[in-house]
Parts: C-alpha cells; structure tokens; sequence
C-alpha cells in the first residue's frame, strides 16, 4: 500500500515507513540544493529545511548526515565567510555580526575572528578602507576625508586603533 492506510482505513505501518522514506530523501534532495545553491551554517541549514516543513526528527537525521560526510562544517564555513567579510573590509565586530547573523556559533565565530585578529588582517582591512577613501576624497579638506572614512570604518566594525592607524597612514594632510 502506498496512500498510508489499509484496506480497512487504519494506518499502515508499512506505507508510514514509505512515507518517511520519500520524507527524508526528499528533504535530503533540498538540502544538497541549497548547499549547492552557498555553503551553510549547520543552524542554517536547519532553519531553512524546518521553514519548508519538514518534520524535526527528519531535519535532524538529514544534517547528522550532511555534517557526517563532511558537507556540512561550521568551521570551515566561518573560515570561507571570514575571507569574505574581509573582501568586503569589515573589521572585527563587522565580521563577528556577520558571522553570528549567518548562524555560526558564537564560540566558533569568535575564534575565527581572534585568529584574523592575530594575524592582522583587519588592520589591513583598515588600511585598504583608507586607501580606498583617500582616493575617494582627494582634494577635500582632512576634517571632511577623515570623518568619511571614520564614519565607513564604524558601519564596517573596525577597532578606533585600527582606524586611527590607518588614518594616520593615508589620510595626510594634502596642503
């Protein structure tokens, strides 16, 4: 029997397990569709396949496998999602913001942003974004490029050290 039910109208065991079956492969097809759509958080994953209903116990059979195999991995999410926000010059907390909002656990967010701490690539951030805004603002007063570039370096997260080390690197005085 397929449609769940026997001859007498009680449920069948035996078109519930059919039914679980097709769930799950269904709910596994969707899932290597949105990776292969972008790489995702394990939190993500699973929000995404709850909102398109599918049943909890499925979901989380679904991403046991998917983290089993390797496809899915938080780690190394936040590492790949790192390198972009440092593509897009965010400093630290920009990054950490990002990372969160992308459903990275805390702990690993935080480590991934402490590890490019360390290795100074927000500061480099820093120094791109005011090389990128001393381009942008040639031949305005300093008052006027320094609050522009402070001003992006606070929407992007960047530490006041970093910004003011940068600031003082490329935003000279141009008289």
């Amino acid at each position: 029997m397929t449609g769940g039910h026997d001859t007498d109208g009680a449920p069948s065991t035996l078109g519930k397990s059919e039914d679980n079956a097709h769930d799950l492969d269904k709910c596994q097809e969707t899932a290597l569709r949105l990776l292969d759509a972008s790489a995702r958080s394990v939190r993500d994953m699973q929000e995404r396949l709850l909102s398109k209903g599918y049943d909890p116990s499925v979901v989380e059979r679904v991403v046991g496998n998917l983290i089993r195999v390797g496809l899915l991995d938080d780690q190394a999410y936040a590492r790949g999602l790192m390198e972009h926000c440092l593509g897009r010059l965010l400093g630290a907390r920009g990054a950490e913001r990002e990372l969160l909002r992308k459903g990275v656990p805390r702990r690993i967010a935080h480590d991934a942003v402490q590890d490019a701490e360390d290795a100074g690539r927000f500061a480099v951030a820093a120094d791109e974004l005011a090389q990128k805004t001393a381009r942008r603002t040639q031949g305005l007063d300093r008052e006027t490029r320094l609050r522009r570039f402070w001003t992006a370096g606070g929407r992007k997260g960047h530490s006041p050290q970093d910004l003011r080390a940068a600031a003082d690197r490329y935003l000279i005085d141009e008289s």
